[in-house]
């Protein structure tokens, strides 16, 4: 497939693409008898799993020494899952912030919903009847 077919199966824009061969993180493809790219499924293969590196917030510098082990081949083996444990393990704690977060929110979105159906009521058009000396109560963050 030719670079604007990868481009769209990867997620990555052209640019992108250029600039990860240009520095070494993908392998330059061949390129057919007009010196367009060509990429293969193995090249798709690994440009998917840079896709997933990078989404999952892993730099350019990590992706690069990942990509060098790889090229030297099996016996970095032990290093490349080390270089995963450790960036899995950076993943599962923005995922469980994350969660917490989340967490937070729905608590907020469940107050403001409470406080939206408590003063509907029965008489959507209803007045407000209150003592208009009496002090109002704080509104939600």
């Amino acid at each position: 497939m030719r670079i604007a077919e990868f481009a769209r199966a990867t997620g990555f824009p052209v640019d992108t693409l250029r600039y990860y061969e240009k520095i070494g993180l993908i392998d330059p493809p061949l390129r057919d008898s007009s010196g367009h790219r060509i990429y293969g499924a193995a090249e798709l293969r690994w440009a998917e799993f840079l896709h997933r590196l990078r989404t999952t917030g892993m730099s350019i510098s990590e992706m690069l020494a990942y990509a060098r082990a790889r090229s030297e081949g099996d016996a970095t083996a032990p290093e490349r899952a080390e270089m995963l444990r450790t960036h899995r393990a950076e993943v599962a704690a923005r995922v469980a912030e994350l969660q917490d977060c989340l967490s937070v929110l729905d608590t907020k979105i469940a107050t403001y919903e409470a406080m939206m159906s408590a003063t509907k009521g029965p008489d959507h058009g209803t007045s407000d009847t209150r003592d208009p000396g009496r002090a109002r109560p704080q509104a939600a963050e």
